[in-house]
């Protein structure tokens, strides 16, 4: 079926209100069309500087354009094509940190934005605390131009507070547990190291709504690109790919009350998000992680693929009735309905979602993802054995070899010593035993609970692969 195109009619673009750090897809398939929603509607001036933390790649591909992209909503029944023309500039923090710190403290903007991945914030994933041994975070407190997200953050603030200026909302989009409140802690606790007057003007003044993100987005390939060139008669070299389903829930928590009409765009303004967090960490995300390590191992190239296999669709049933229990539903919400649509969006053909890349940083994202409902759930008397093959498949995979034997590029920020933890042991108990000893991921209570269990799954899985282990215990 064709897709079906639709353009921007072309105009004077508003003046800046946000900018954003961290301008990989996931935002620009997300994040900016709910913007460009709520202009469309009601109007108001929140154009988007977008800041890369780290490679100057988005900003090259997209400037061609000038800094528009093709949105390519990946329906079963066809692809649609939309252009988005939010953005205004787009910067890259290491070359020019001045220019990034200029445009944070600028008056005219209002809230900063945040998709940098659980790994950015430069935190304890077990604990949440500010890893203050970072190297960014030791470069953030010593010097005034910074090189992490927090210090960003710390660093503009500061100087809008220096020059009389209220400070901007600070609007993370990641999947962390109480995302606000999380990096509410953080930029107080690296403030206080800079300077403790700012860390109470913060505390004071500043804003830290949390939100709840959801909505699938796949990494864009080549052919991907030729295939949009094709249909749209013009060349792109940044579009972005997604599902239909999109949803966010936000704490209506801002600064002097300064946002879009995110209403109008289908935004959840919510008193207390939680509830939508936990529920989508838990279900989606949680689900996701163990589908990806599994379905790797078994050879399962995307999340749609590894649904087809009728095992590992039993198994994300299986993971829901265990997960469901450990989580609270947000008013108005049906736990079982909720699981049946993520089948189904799982299941899409049209989502080519990769295992791969959903099983980067899993360091980063077992502890809010799986271990906080393994805990809950043991705690409560209950056993999980689907989500422990889940936590057992991760130690497999990064081990960094497959089940042939076959290298897996491993990515995460711990992947050299998670593979030489594994590495000094010869069975999958002795495995199980060291990995569950680096308390940056397990704490020491959890982990000693955890080795029983995760130990009967990796045996499963090393003697007759993640595939026949999952048959045998939890279909």
């Amino acid at each position: 079926m064709p897709a079906d195109v639709s353009e921007t009619v072309a105009g004077v673009r508003p003046a800046t209100g946000i900018v954003h750090l961290g301008l990989g897809a996931f935002f620009r398939g997300f994040g900016c069309v709910y913007v460009a929603d709520a202009m469309a509607a009601s109007g108001g001036d929140w154009g988007i500087v977008g800041v890369s933390l780290r490679s100057p790649a988005v900003r090259d591909a997209l400037r061609a354009r000038g800094w528009s992209y093709t949105s390519v909503v990946l329906d079963p029944d066809g692809e649609k094509i939309r252009d988005i023309s939010v953005l205004n500039d787009v910067l890259v923090a290491p070359e020019d940190p001045e220019a990034v710190l200029v445009a944070m403290a600028d008056p005219a903007v209002r809230i900063v934005t945040l998709t940098v991945t659980e790994k950015g914030y430069c935190h304890n994933p077990a604990t949440g605390a500010l890893n203050l041994a970072h190297p960014d975070i030791r470069h953030d407190i010593a010097n005034t131009l910074p090189v992490s997200a927090p210090g960003f953050l710390v660093r503009a603030l500061a100087r809008r507070r220096a020059a009389g200026r209220a400070p901007f909302t600070v609007l993370t989009c990641d999947n962390l547990p109480e995302n606000g409140r999380l990096v509410r802690g953080m930029v107080l606790e690296l403030a206080e190291r800079i300077d403790p007057a700012l860390a109470a003007w913060i505390a004071a003044e500043g804003r830290f709504p949390a939100t709840m993100v959801d909505r699938i987005t796949p990494a864009t390939t080549g052919d991907d690109i030729q295939r949009i060139d094709a249909l749209t008669g013009r060349h792109d070299a940044a579009p972005v790919l997604h599902e239909p389903f999109s949803q966010w829930a936000v704490e209506d928590d801002f600064v002097g009350g300064a946002r879009p009409d995110f209403e109008a765009a289908g935004v959840e303004m919510v008193a207390n998000v939680t509830a939508h967090e936990h529920m989508k960490l838990r279900m989606l995300n949680g689900t996701h992680s163990a589908l990806a390590y599994t379905g790797y191992l078994a050879g399962h190239e995307t999340i749609a693929r590894t649904m087809a296999d009728p095992v590992f669709a039993a198994y994300a049933r299986t993971l829901w009735a265990e997960i469901m229990p450990a989580v609270t539903a947000p008013e108005g919400v049906d736990l079982a309905a909720y699981a049946e649509a993520l089948f189904e969006r799982y299941a899409n053909p049209a989502i080519q979602h990769r295992t791969w890349q959903i099983a980067m940083d899993g360091s980063q994202k077992l502890p809010q993802r799986i271990l906080g409902t393994l805990r809950d759930t043991l705690g409560a008397g209950r056993t999980a054995p689907g989500l422990c093959l889940a936590v057992a498949a991760w130690m497999r995979y990064v081990t960094g070899r497959d089940e042939a034997g076959a290298e897996i590029d491993v990515r995460d920020p711990l992947a050299e010593r998670l593979r030489g933890l594994a590495a000094e042991e010869e069975g999958p108990a002795e495995i199980v035993a060291a990995l569950l000893s680096v308390e940056d991921i397990f704490p020491d209570d959890l982990a000693a609970e955890l080795r029983a269990p995760i130990t009967t799954a990796a045996e499963a899985i090393w003697s007759r692969g993640v595939r026949a282990a999952i048959a045998e215990r939890v279909t």
